[in-house]
């Protein structure tokens, strides 16, 4: 966006010429793009482990299909460019080159498939420790309340076990 356009929008915006923008406020209604619902009504984003295992799984198969057939023509490319650089063609350097980029673009992305293997591994691992966590916690919390449902009487009436008052002589 050049200077002018962006000194042309802002005239209009304060003329009031252009749409109005509302931040942080969510339309209720039938907006601009249509009715939608709001997140609170539709609950919470939820991940099961099969699907973190499928994403993990799929990221590390993708890294050894690139290890085992994107790395084939390296060897000869790089054989190629040597021997059209010894014999004083130009193209060898260029071929070279191609070859060098390559190797590093792949290198970036076979980076990037371990990154994603290795964080689903450790997202798994982290929500598996949280969930036996919660379920620790809750079950220490049923022992506790289940203490508070063991009465010695009707609720309501006095306990039977701290005896009745007694009557002091007179």
């Amino acid at each position: 966006m050049a200077w002018d356009e962006w000194e042309q929008l802002k005239a209009q915006a304060a003329e009031g010429q252009s749409a109005h923008m509302q931040l942080n406020h969510v339309d209720g209604g039938g907006g601009t793009y249509g009715p939608y619902v709001l997140p609170s009504t539709t609950g919470d984003l939820k991940v099961g482990h099969k699907d973190l295992e499928k994403i993990g799984s799929a990221a590390h198969h993708l890294y050894n299909q690139l290890w085992d057939k994107a790395r084939v023509a390296t060897p000869s490319s790089d054989s190629a460019a040597g021997d059209l650089s010894q014999q004083g063609f130009a193209l060898g350097a260029g071929l070279q080159h191609v070859s060098t980029r390559w190797e590093d673009q792949l290198k970036s992305l076979m980076d990037a498939c371990a990154q994603i293997s290795n964080h689903m591994q450790t997202t798994k691992a982290v929500h598996a420790n949280d969930e036996h966590y919660i379920q620790r916690q809750m079950s220490s919390i049923d022992a506790l309340d289940a203490g508070f449902d063991e009465r010695v009487g009707a609720p309501g009436k006095k306990n039977s076990v701290y005896g009745e008052k007694s009557k002091k002589k007179e």
